[in-house]
């Protein structure tokens, strides 16, 4: 079992204690990071002196060539290996003899994960981000092209009012712009370099930190060692911000999944996004909506899981803190595997903009509007507001919607009405009157998407 700490020990590790301890099943990941980050501190040890320009070169080409064959497969990762650090150091100390040796003065192993892990997320931020900025281009999209499409809104799951498929998708538009927000929130934060923090107390050594930050794009070095090696603070986050990524992810999949039904029959989902019945020919699924929609909790449990590993943590490094990786990096990559699925899935859709607009007919959301009406006509709204509730249950008595009754049936409950009613209930006219901005009119609507391509182009 290869160690890089066995001085102090007179036995071998149980093999069992060993495996329970070693984490290079999963940490190997972050060997690019590892990588780099140690080409960075060798540069910065033969700045300030500590290694000598020949002793530099051979690290750094060592750690070229490991880099090399890991990715052309000619290095494998090998279990007697305890983590990511003792591999690459122990590989590099075979190719580079002494020179090797000396690389991880003025460092810890408790500084060096500290940085590959806060390397690992600034990377994962940003794919995360690119995924997030397609959906939205998708998004917009299909924004653009249904500013017609009526459709009823929704309050408590009843229809309320009628909006417009674009309007509706809008809401979504910026959600996942607060998504994004916050990502860059988090990257911004995380963005100091722990590396020569050492073990928790620095070091004697005479490093330059700022510089090492520098070469890795660092804003600069975090201004406690302690603090620097304990501090989880922005993987937390992270997950969080996955974790609201796969919420909002949930709720639009769980309304993909009730318009997919038979019962609302708003939209087709293509075959390549859903599957069939072993037993009934007859279904086809939304079973990638559901997957979204079930992985969700899977991404919470590892923000929450890190949360009770990190609450009871005296300072500085305590061994829990290397629970902050397996499942943590199973969030990120599920969380980008459901927002490139979702993307999918929704770019290839069908709404069936006859049966929404019908919906919105059938379900009186343009009793509001009536009310409006008769307000507009000199009617009290709370006398308007009966009135038309009486309509809505004749109209439920008689199986018809508010469009179809006769002039006579509405003059017959109130003699305000007058012919112009049908024209103020009208579908079109309920969605285009509302135009402050934030509305589903077309000229709110217009301008909001202007909003989002300015956004976009960004």
């Amino acid at each position: 079992m290869a160690q890089l700490w066995g001085g102090r020990f007179t036995k071998e590790t149980d093999r069992l204690v060993y495996n329970f301890n070693a984490s290079l099943s999963f940490d190997k990941r972050l060997y690019k990071q590892d990588i780099k980050g140690s080409m960075a501190h060798a540069s910065m040890l033969a700045k300030q002196g500590i290694l000598t320009e020949k002793e530099k070169e051979e690290i750094l080409s060592g750690l070229q060539e490991i880099l090399v064959d890991i990715e052309n497969g000619k290095l494998e990762f090998s279990p007697e290996y305890e983590d990511i650090h003792s591999f690459v150091e122990a590989n590099l100390i075979a190719r580079k003899g002494n020179a090797g040796k000396k690389l991880h003065t003025g460092r810890s192993r408790n500084d060096q994960v500290a940085l590959d892990m806060k390397m690992y997320v600034r990377e994962e931020i940003q794919e995360t981000d690119g995924l997030l900025k397609e959906l939205l281009e998708t998004l917009h999209k299909l924004m653009k092209e249904n500013i017609h499409t009526y459709m009823p809104g929704f309050t408590h799951l009843q229809k309320a009012q009628p909006v417009t498929v674009a309007h509706h998708l809008g809401a979504y538009f910026e959600m996942f712009k607060r998504d994004r927000s916050r990502l860059t929130d988090t990257k911004k934060r995380l963005n100091l370099c722990p590396l020569g923090s050492g073990a928790l107390a620095g070091t004697t050594y005479p490093l330059d930190r700022e510089y090492t930050a520098r070469v890795l794009g660092f804003d600069g070095p975090t201004l406690n060692s302690m603090d620097s090696v304990a501090d989880r603070d922005y993987l937390i986050e992270f997950l969080s911000d996955l974790s609201m990524i796969m919420m909002h992810l949930s709720r639009f999949c769980e309304e993909m999944i009730l318009w997919n039904s038979n019962e609302y029959q708003f939209v087709e989902l293509d075959d390549a996004y859903s599957t069939g019945s072993s037993i009934m020919p007859q279904k086809k699924n939304p079973d990638i909506a559901e997957l979204v929609r079930g992985k969700t909790g899977r991404v919470y449990g590892a923000l929450v899981s890190l949360l009770t590993t990190m609450k009871g943590l005296p300072l500085a490094y305590n061994k829990d803190m290397q629970e902050d990786k397996e499942l943590a990096f199973d969030a990120m990559d599920t969380a980008k595997g459901c927002i490139a699925l979702f993307n999918g899935m929704i770019s290839t859709l069908e709404f069936k903009k006859e049966n929404m607009e019908n919906s919105a007919k059938n379900g009186f959301t343009n009793a509001t509007d009536a009310a409006d009406y008769l307000v507009n006509r000199g009617v009290p709204f709370r006398d308007a507001h009966s009135i038309v509730g009486r309509l809505v249950l004749y109209c439920l008595e008689k199986n018809i919607a508010l469009e179809e009754m006769s002039l006579e049936e509405y003059k017959a409950i109130s003699p305000v009405f007058e012919e112009d009613i049908y024209e103020a209930i009208s579908m079109k006219n309920c969605v285009e009157k509302r135009n402050t901005i934030g509305a589903p009119g077309s000229v709110a609507m217009e301008t909001v998407l202007k909003q989002n391509e300015k956004y976009l182009e960004e």
